[in-house]
């Protein structure tokens, strides 16, 4: 294990682990369109094994994806798990074929549609032992409701994960995809040790949500934090920017992520190694403030 990764990217305290911020996003340890087993199952393994020899202690999964198939790799590539990595995964969300689909004209992706949301406290229960068992643990450290099911009221849903919580099967208690107002109302019910929220250079819809995270001391997790869009077309600003570091894109908006706030844990994922590499070498970039600022105020 080597320090160099939290000593570059800091450090956020999790479930009692104090964990580098630049973590492993695991969705894409999976087949096409998040389903069914990877083309490469073998590199797959390599990637989760390779993410921890380079420091990574945050690797984030979920039930969903492939289902199961991610979870699974994970126990293959890394148990016995060292102390210092933490597991999170996810509950909340159902599957009812793959996301994406290949058709004659290409990928078409089919988005939320495949991912019908499941809140019943008694579902949730049972995904979360399903999880233990497919990781090979005896507790889950963060476990997060994937999200949050309008059919069910928000208190059955957080009260559940608090009744796991208080029975020793998880340790901390995660949310995704929420606003304000869903926080604070959770808040009521459990402590919340994080937020997973989709954010990044070109969507900062959630960053009311982010502020509210720094202020309440509260791990935000940006899913989906290479995305850099118009921003990294040639000439660009990120474009630009890579150019005068001698970085790649996604190493710029992974660096502007991590200069964001302290509690930003981005999980960039990935199914090949180099590409593992690439991402976590964004740690060690350090963006000027005129840069910071320059692609903050770019997509404003």
């Amino acid at each position: 294990m080597t320090a160099a990764l939290s000593e570059a990217a800091g450090t956020f305290k999790i479930a009692g682990k104090q964990v580098a911020r630049l973590g492993f996003g695991a969705m894409r340890l999976t087949g096409l369109g998040v389903w069914g087993e990877p083309a490469d199952r073998e590199e797959c393994v390599r990637v989760v094994r390779r993410a921890v020899e380079l420091g990574v202690q945050l690797i984030d999964t979920a039930d969903s994806y492939g289902p199961h198939v991610s979870e699974e790799i994970i126990r293959e590539a890394i148990r016995p798990y060292p102390d210092d990595v933490l597991i999170a995964t996810k509950a909340g969300l159902t599957r009812n074929g793959p996301d994406t689909i290949r058709t004659r004209d290409g990928l078409v992706r089919l988005g939320p549609k495949a991912w019908p949301p499941l809140g019943r406290p008694e579902y949730l229960r049972q995904q979360a032992l399903m999880s233990l068992r497919r990781l090979g643990l005896d507790h889950l450290d963060l476990f997060q409701l994937h999200r949050i099911d309008p059919k069910v009221p928000l208190e059955d849903q957080v009260g559940e994960l608090k009744n796991l919580q208080d029975e020793g099967k998880i340790v901390a208690i995660g949310l995704s995809q929420v606003t304000v107002d869903q926080i604070e109302q959770a808040r009521t019910i459990a402590e919340i040790a994080t937020v997973q929220n989709r954010y990044n250079l070109t969507d900062r819809g959630s960053a009311d949500v982010l502020d509210h995270c720094t202020r309440h001391g509260i791990g935000f997790i940006p899913w989906a934090p290479v995305a850099a869009g118009e921003l990294a077309r040639p000439g660009g600003p990120v474009d630009r920017i890579a150019t005068a570091h001698g970085a790649r894109p996604s190493q710029v908006a992974l660096a502007w992520l991590l200069a964001r706030s302290e509690v930003v844990l981005p999980i960039p994922g990935t199914s090949q190694v180099t590409h593992l590499e690439e991402n976590l070498a964004a740690a060690t970039l350090r963006l000027t403030d005129t840069e910071l600022d320059e692609l903050t105020d770019a997509a404003s």
